[in-house]
C-alpha cells in the first residue's frame, strides 16, 4: 500500500466533493460582486426609457420585456447570494407587484458602495449596524415626503386612479400609458367590490388577440373566451346558464356488461333507449329555463343533436380555472353530473354573442349587472412578444390599483423622492459619531442610482442632471425631478408623475434586508451536487427512440 496523504482540517471533516469558501476576498466580495451582475443586468431597464431584455429560457420560450420580474424569473440564477436578490424581488413583486427592478438595482448599488467601505477597512457588521440604521432613517422620512391630503382618495374616481397608475405603466409601456391607464382603471373600477381593501387581481382578466393596434383594445364587462360556440347557434340574450363540469354526454355506467341480442328489433330498441336517456336529460335542462349549457368536458355528438333541438347554446370550457371564473361571472353553481339543475344552480348573462375580432372567432360573454364579477381587458397587437408585454404592463396597473386600494399616499416620482432621501440621509450622517456613519453616507449616495440610471437610459448627462438636482433641493423645492422628455429638471406636480408610498417603502426595504443578509456572509460551503453524471443535452440520446 502506497503512503496516502491523510486529508486534515476542512477536508477531512467533510465528504469529498465539497466546496468551501472562506474570508472576506473569497466568500463577501465574491458573493458581492454576483449580486452587483445581477442588478446591471436589471438596472439598464428601470424607468420609463429603460431597453428590453430577449431572454430565452430553458425550455425556447423567448421573452422581450424590461419587466424585472419576468427578467429574473427566466434566467435561471445558480450563484447562492445573487438568488437573496432574486428572493427579494419575488417578495415585492408578490406583495405590491410593481418596484421589483428597483429592488434589485438599490440592493446592488448598496452592495456595491458596502465593498468599498470593506477594501477601507470597515468590517462588515459596522456596515450592517449603519444601513439598518439608515434605513430606518430612509422610512422616517419618506413619510414625510407624502403628498398632502393623498391618504385620502376615492378608488372609484377615474382621474385619480389614473393618476397613481400613470407612472407604473410608463416604466413597462412609455408613450403608451395615456391609453392603457384609463383601460385598466376603467376595469378596475368596474370589478371594485364595495369595500375596495378585499379588491381582486384575478377579477381583471387579460384576452390577447393578434392583429389591429393598442388603439383597438377595450374592456368587456364579463369574459372573453377564445374559442367557438360547439353548436350552431351563435348569441344568445338575456339568458340562463347551467355549468356542468364533467361534460355533457352518455355517461358511461359504474360496471361493465355485457348485452346479448338475439335479433334486429332488440338492437333498434337498445339504440332508441339510449337516445331517449339523452333527449330526457336535456330536455330537463331545457325545462328549467336553461339557455346556455357550459360543459367542462367534451360534448358528445348525440348530446349536441339535441341541445340543437332544444335550442340551447353550447359553450366548451375545457380550463377548470376559467370555468371557475366562468361561475363567477355568471353566479351559476358547476353541477357534477348531467341532471335537472336547481333553479338556485343557475347562473344570468345578459348576452353571450360570438364575434370575430382580428380573424378569430372568440365568445363574449357580457354581464353588466353583477356587480363585482370579473372584467376583460382585450389588447390587440402586431406580434406575440408585444402583446405579452403590454399584459405585464396591465398587470402592474391592476397591481397598482390594489395597493393604492390599502394605502393611496403619493410620493413625488421621476427621482424627486430619491434626491430628497439621499440629501436628508446625508445631513443624518453627519450627526452620527461612530464608524457607522460612513456606511449611512453611503446608503444615502446609493440613492443616486435612481436618478443617474433614469437619466443614463434617456440618454442625458447624468452627471449634470444630479447636481442640479440637488441644488434645486436645497433650495426647499423637493419635488423637482426629471423630466425625461425634455431633459431638464422640473417640478414634478406639474408633470403629475407621483409614485406610491407602499411601493417605494417595500421595495427599499426589501432591498435594505437583502443587502445586509448576503453581508452577513463569510463563509459558503457547498456540498457536492447529488445525482449521476449529467447528461449533456443533444449527446447520448440514443436510446429514446424506441
Amino acid at each position: 500500500m502506497g503512503f496516502q496523504m491523510q486529508p486534515y482540517g476542512m477536508q477531512a471533516m467533510l465528504k469529498e466533493g465539497h466546496k468551501h469558501f472562506s474570508g472576506l476576498d473569497e466568500a463577501v466580495l465574491k458573493n458581492i460582486d454576483a449580486c452587483k451582475q445581477l442588478s446591471v443586468i436589471t438596472r439598464t431597464s428601470l424607468g420609463p426609457n429603460g431597453m428590453n431584455k430577449m431572454v430565452i429560457n430553458h425550455l425556447d420560450k423567448l421573452f422581450v420585456t424590461n419587466d424585472a420580474a419576468t427578467i429574473v424569473n427566466e434566467l435561471e440564477v445558480q450563484h447562492p447570494a445573487a438568488k437573496i436578490l432574486v428572493l427579494a424581488s419575488k417578495a415585492q413583486q408578490e406583495e405590491i407587484g410593481d418596484g421589483a427592478n428597483l429592488t434589485i438595482s438599490f440592493a446592488g448599488e448598496l452592495l456595491q458602495n458596502a465593498e468599498e467601505l470593506i477594501r477601507m477597512g470597515l468590517h462588515p457588521s459596522e456596515i450592517i449596524s449603519g444601513y439598518t440604521k439608515a434605513i430606518n432613517k430612509t422610512v422616517e422620512i419618506l413619510d414625510e415626503l407624502v403628498e398632502e391630503g393623498s391618504e385620502k382618495m376615492d378608488v372609484r374616481n377615474k382621474e385619480q386612479v389614473t393618476s397613481r397608475m400613470k407612472s407604473a405603466v410608463a416604466s413597462k409601456q412609455f408613450g403608451q400609458e395615456d391609453i392603457l391607464c384609463p383601460l385598466i382603471a376603467d376595469a378596475c373600477i368596474q370589478v371594485c367590490p364595495k369595500n375596495p381593501v378585499n379588491f381582486n387581481v384575478d377579477n381583471v382578466r387579460v384576452a390577447k388577440l393578434l392583429g389591429g393596434g393598442l388603439h383597438n383594445s377595450s374592456v368587456v364587462r364579463g369574459m372573453v373566451l377564445k374559442n367557438d360556440t360547439v353548436g350552431t347557434i351563435k348569441r344568445v340574450e338575456k339568458a340562463k346558464v347551467a355549468v356542468f363540469a364533467s361534460g355533457v354526454d352518455t355517461s358511461a355506467t359504474e360496471t361493465k356488461g355485457t348485452v346479448l341480442i338475439h335479433s334486429a328489433e332488440q338492437l333498434e330498441n337498445y339504440a332508441k333507449t339510449e337516445e331517449a336517456k339523452i333527449e330526457e336529460l336535456i330536455k330537463a335542462v331545457a325545462d328549467s329555463g336553461a339557455k346556455v349549457i357550459v360543459s367542462g368536458g367534451a360534448v358528445g355528438e348525440m348530446a349536441l343533436h339535441f341541445c340543437e333541438r332544444y335550442k340551447l347554446m353550447v359553450l366548451k370550457i375545457s380550463s377548470k380555472f376559467e370555468l371557475r371564473r366562468f361561475c363567477r361571472t355568471t353566479g351559476a353553481v358547476a353541477i357534477l353530473k348531467l341532471s335537472q339543475p336547481n333553479p338556485d344552480d343557475l347562473g344570468y348573462v345578459d348576452s353571450v354573442s360570438v364575434e370575430e375580432i382580428g380573424g378569430v372567432r372568440v365568445t363574449i360573454v357580457k354581464n353588466e349587472e353583477g356587480g363585482n364579477s370579473v372584467c376583460t381587458v382585450v389588447l390587440r397587437g402586431s406580434t406575440d412578444s408585444i402583446l405579452d408585454d403590454l399584459e405585464r404592463a396591465v398587470d402592474d396597473g391592476v397591481n397598482t390599483y390594489k395597493s393604492m386600494c390599502r394605502d393611496s399616499r403619493i410620493v413625488p416620482g421621476a427621482a424627486a423622492t430619491e434626491i430628497e432621501l439621499a440629501r436628508k440621509l446625508k445631513e443624518f450622517s453627519f450627526k452620527e459619531t461612530g464608524l457607522d456613519q460612513y456606511a449611512i453616507a453611503k446608503f444615502a449616495e446609493s440613492f443616486e442610482m435612481v436618478p443617474k440610471t433614469l437619466a443614463e437610459n434617456a440618454g442625458l448627462n447624468a452627471m449634470e442632471i444630479i447636481s442640479l438636482l440637488y441644488a434645486e433641493h436645497s433650495t426647499g423645492n423637493t419635488k423637482v425631478g426629471i423630466d425625461l422628455e425634455e431633459g431638464i429638471c422640473k417640478d414634478v406636480s406639474t408633470l403629475n408623475i407621483w409614485d406610491l408610498h407602499i411601493t417605494k417603502f417595500f421595495a427599499l426595504k426589501y432591498a435594505a434586508d437583502a443587502a445586509c443578509t448576503v453581508l452577513r456572509v463569510d463563509q459558503i460551503i457547498m456540498a457536492k451536487p447529488a445525482g449521476g453524471p449529467k447528461r449533456v443535452p443533444g449527446a447520448g440520446g440514443g436510446n429514446d427512440e424506441d
